[in-house]
């Protein structure tokens, strides 16, 4: 049997507490200099075998031309920078919920992993990753010889 517990207020006390939450991570934020972890978009890694990979962003509201996938060294940088004409359009908004601030995660990839491509669809950010290792590197079982005679053991 599930115990669940029922506010009197529900609506009210989720707002409370998401708005101290907010809160206290800019806060944090700003002390640390860090970006918050509320403006940072939700995403989703996946090995889907042992060379690919799929990661997938949540970015709703994202146009492709504000978005931007980089990978410099071994790192896949991702972006995202609202255009100039939205950040000005306050005007008739009663409440906006989505999240529209600029951003920009950075993964540390493994060696020789390639950002194979990357596609929008829906709010989501779908990135697939490859990594191919070269064969001098893979590893590979080495035979071991046994240059003496066996001696047997007699009884």
């Amino acid at each position: 049997m599930a115990l669940r517990t029922l506010s009197a207020l529900p609506g009210f006390a989720d707002t409370v507490f998401n708005d101290r939450f907010n809160r206290m991570d800019r806060l944090f934020s700003q002390l640390t200099g860090d970006t918050p972890v509320s403006s940072l978009p939700a995403y989703d890694m996946k090995k889907i075998d042992a060379n690919n990979y799929a990661l997938t962003l949540s970015v709703p509201g994202w146009k492709e031309d504000e978005l931007e996938i980089e990978t410099v060294g071994g790192t896949l940088h991702i972006s995202g920078k609202r255009s100039d004409n939205e950040t000005n359009d306050d005007n008739g908004w009663i409440y906006r919920g989505i999240r529209r601030a600029d951003f920009r995660l950075s993964f540390s990839l493994p060696e020789h992993a390639k950002v194979s491509n990357a596609k929008l669809d829906n709010g989501l950010l779908h990135v697939s990753i490859y990594q191919e290792i070269p064969e001098s590197e893979k590893p590979r079982k080495i035979a071991i010889e046994n240059s003496q005679p066996a001696i047997e053991h007699k009884a």
